[in-house]
């Protein structure tokens, strides 16, 4: 029985490994004519997926070896209980419903792109439209103790979070922040602030550039590989199968530097996982926010951090030769500057939950029935007005700027908010066992990734997320880390 069951997760694995890498062609290097049929493979293999997940065959083994925990190992145990979970969500969709949605967020990408490069909302309306309502509809069907549809669709992504944590979790975020961030900018209405880091790269070197960064801060290159899309992500086949992308801008060469260390913290987190965890449900990162954790650490505490770039500057004036005009601790300002702009992924750390909230009222909104699609581009701009003093000219720097609501990623964007939260936290944890600083500017990173692969990585899904945070920091999520690590950061560059 136990053979069997390895033998149909073996056979699980393999499809997720042909969907992602039909993924990473859709999203990297598809001929454009091509990807309605790519598409239609996408929707054919997660209905294999689908049709594995919910078989007489696999469900029985499920509920049998679910009578015989006694006898099975830690990764088993877990196995079935993520398996039980599955199957209780897959079964409640009908299964013409879940190919149509597979089919409808695979193609709605290339929609989305179109829409993008033609700030035109209204060619990818429909498509949106479309994935809400069947958002909606998925998450009635699934609903049980949860009080709203939304708090069914967070927990695809934060087990345990309902919009009832998270309203006091962005309560705390925005009393502490929003007054923090006018004193910042009453500041910088006393002194003189110009960006000296925008200047022309060619997106060539850029993408050279970001390979070099991914490799130093420990990116396996033997396990993965790094090449460009419209919107920066990281997938896994498995652990020694890795890929990443950035997006390389010619007149903002240093958004590709922080684009692509944090997709390196995702792929670090995915090579990190245990060897033993290969071929079974468990080989992959923990909760989304866990998963962000990773990768907002990597960008900000390490990525931004001073002593990350002392030994590294004069290497990276050999990329980028504009640096070599900049005095370090000037340019260590720079890419430290508070300035509330427009798009989320390049947005100062201060802001950036500013933008998550934002995005988190919208959708809770929309999944509600409080507002409809029509009324997206107004609510946005709204909104963005109300919490950044901006003001987008077109839906394409506005609501249209991220993938993951046009791919059925509905849900998902507080874990990043969470995820910055969890990073302060373990950084907090992490100082207490070393000096961060003084590893950093050794370009001993690996001493920061090996605690991280020790400490986080190497449980991949054997271990929730709650269950690590409390047993790498002694408690459970605490915005205060995030908060008193921000005031601290940014009241030394401002002097405030």
């Amino acid at each position: 029985m136990r053979e069997k069951f390895r033998e149909l997760v073996k056979r699980k694995n393999r499809i997720h490994a042909n969907l992602e890498l039909i993924q990473w062609d859709l999203e990297t290097k598809t001929p454009l004519k091509s990807r309605p049929y790519l598409s239609e493979l996408v929707g054919e293999l997660s209905m294999q997926d689908y049709a594995l997940s919910t078989s007489d065959e696999f469900v029985n083994l499920v509920e049998e070896l679910n009578k015989q925990k006694e006898t099975l190992t830690e990764i088993e145990k877990r196995e079935i209980e993520l398996s039980m979970e599955e199957i209780e969500k897959k079964k409640k969709i009908p299964a013409d419903e879940y190919e149509d949605y597979a089919k409808l967020t695979s193609y709605n990408q290339t929609v989305w792109e179109e829409a993008k490069a033609k700030k035109d909302f209204s060619i990818v309306k429909e498509g949106l439209k479309k994935i809400f309502d069947y958002n909606k509809k998925f998450a009635t069907y699934r609903r049980k103790d949860e009080k709203t549809l939304y708090d069914v669709l967070l927990n695809d992504y934060e087990k345990g979070m309902d919009t009832e944590r998270l309203d006091v979790f962005f309560s705390e975020l925005k009393k502490e922040i929003v007054p923090f961030l006018k004193k910042i900018q009453e500041k910088k209405k006393t002194i003189k602030e110009v960006d000296k880091i925008s200047v022309p790269i060619d997106e060539d070197v850029q993408l050279k550039f970001a390979k070099f960064l991914s490799s130093y801060v420990g990116f396996d290159f033997e396990k993965g590989l790094v090449e460009t899309s419209e919107h920066p992500f990281t997938l896994n086949l498995n652990k020694n199968d890795v890929r990443l992308t950035t997006k390389n801008k010619k007149d903002s060469p240093m958004s590709t530097v922080f684009s692509i260390i944090h997709e390196s913290g995702h792929g670090i987190y995915e090579q990190q996982t245990g060897d033993e965890l290969i071929d079974t449900l468990l080989g992959t990162g923990g909760s989304m926010g866990l998963h962000e954790s990773q990768s907002r650490f990597m960008e900000n505490i390490v990525g931004a951090n001073k002593a990350f770039w002392k030994p590294l500057y004069n290497k990276a004036g050999e990329f980028y030769p504009f640096l070599k005009d900049i005095e370090f601790e000037e340019f260590y300002k720079q890419i430290n500057r508070i300035e509330p702009g427009l798009i989320r992924v390049e947005a100062d750390e201060l802001t950036y939950s500013l933008h998550i909230m934002l995005r988190y009222e919208i959708e809770k909104m929309l999944i509600n029935g409080e507002i409809n699609i029509d009324d997206l581009p107004k609510i946005w701009n709204e909104k963005v007005k109300e919490y950044l003093g901006l003001e987008p000219k077109n839906d394409s720097e506005g609501l249209m700027q991220d993938i993951h609501w046009y791919c059925g990623l509905i849900g998902y964007f507080p874990s990043y908010a969470i995820g910055n939260a969890y990073a302060s936290q373990i950084y907090n944890a992490m100082k207490k066992d070393f000096d961060v600083e003084k590893a950093l500017e050794n370009q001993d990173l690996k001493k920061i990734t090996d605690w991280l692969g020790e400490k986080i990585h190497k449980y991949g899904l054997l271990k929730d997320t709650p269950t690590i945070i409390k047993e790498v920091t002694g408690e459970e999520l605490n915005p205060k880390y995030y908060i008193e690590y921000l005031k601290e950061k940014y009241s030394k560059i401002y002097e405030i």
